[in-house]
């Protein structure tokens, strides 16, 4: 990890350069005014993996900092939605009817390659995830970036993408997923959107790619061509050299890019024996361009 100061008001460590950064001697708790605000969004677009290392955040505190970038987006699937707090989900192995830890989870797509709420016209900025309760050891998270894995196109597939649109669809990654079927309320909530496959950071001004497991398809293409575009994408924008892979501590809020990240859970760790639970905000954006 190397250290980096500038003159700002705590202490930031790269964890891997370009992509993540940790912030060290921050209290979150702690009324967090609109120019401290904007100077750790400058610290994140130059790092869009942030860590904030040693916080004890009830749900109330981690609405107040994440508003603080935006208007807070409540999920599509209500099983996610914790009581009295509906803007904080809370992600876990916990079965939704025994309330013990398990392996055969209905909601699966945690553990799929996304971004999250792309099947949105407007899918969102950033998500900030507090570690609650966490197993002695795996349950990581891992970051693709998109920005990295778009420059590392041949030129020629850099135009053959240039101008498509993918079809974005809650319904379909349910599918993809394994997960528990979309429902009617779920599908009118969020009926699939189109997007482009590339979009254009509007802060940094990068090209990404704008994959994950909530592009369906595209929709300038025969359907199966399009879908094997899509993984095809997906297969080389994964690569480990476009990969962080977090080692979550107890305290950790990790936020994150979803305009030019890729992220997932790993099942590294006895899933049936120990329990894993975060507390999840996320942060509405602008339609990608």
């Amino acid at each position: 990890m190397t250290s980096i100061q500038e003159s700002l008001p705590f202490k930031l460590g790269v964890l891997r350069p370009g992509m993540a950064a940790e912030v060290i001697g921050l209290n979150l708790n702690q009324a967090i005014d609109d120019g401290l605000h904007q100077i750790i969004l400058e610290t994140f677009y130059k790092f869009p993996v942030l860590v904030f290392r040693d916080q004890t955040l009830d749900k109330r505190s981690q609405i107040d900092f994440s508003e603080g970038f935006g208007a807070l987006e409540g999920h599509v699937n209500r099983d996610f939605r914790s009581d009295g707090f509906p803007a904080v989900h809370e992600v876990s192995n916990l079965d939704l009817n025994t309330g013990k830890p398990t392996a055969k989870l209905e909601n699966r797509g945690n553990y799929h390659w996304h971004t999250d709420k792309s099947y949105l016209l407007t899918p969102s900025l950033a998500t900030l995830l507090h570690a609650v309760t966490l197993p002695p050891e795996g349950g990581d998270t891992q970051f693709a970036h998109m920005g990295e894995a778009y420059d590392a196109l041949s030129n020629e597939k850099k135009d053959e993408i240039a101008s498509l649109r993918m079809v974005h669809s809650w319904e379909q990654t349910r599918i993809k997923s394994g997960s528990k079927l979309a429902t009617a309320q779920e599908i009118e909530d969020a009926p699939p959107v189109v997007h482009p496959l590339v979009r254009t950071h509007p802060e940094t001004g990068r090209k990404c790619l704008y994959i994950g497991t909530h592009a369906s398809h595209a929709a300038d293409m025969v359907r199966g061509v399009g879908e094997a575009l899509l993984e095809e994408l997906q297969i080389f924008a994964t690569q480990d050299r476009f990969v962080y892979s977090h080692i979550w501590r107890p305290g950790d809020l990790v936020m994150w890019d979803n305009r030019c990240l890729l992220h997932r859970a790993t099942e590294s760790y006895d899933m049936a024996k120990h329990v894993r639970l975060m507390h999840r905000t996320v942060v509405r954006g602008d339609a990608p361009v």
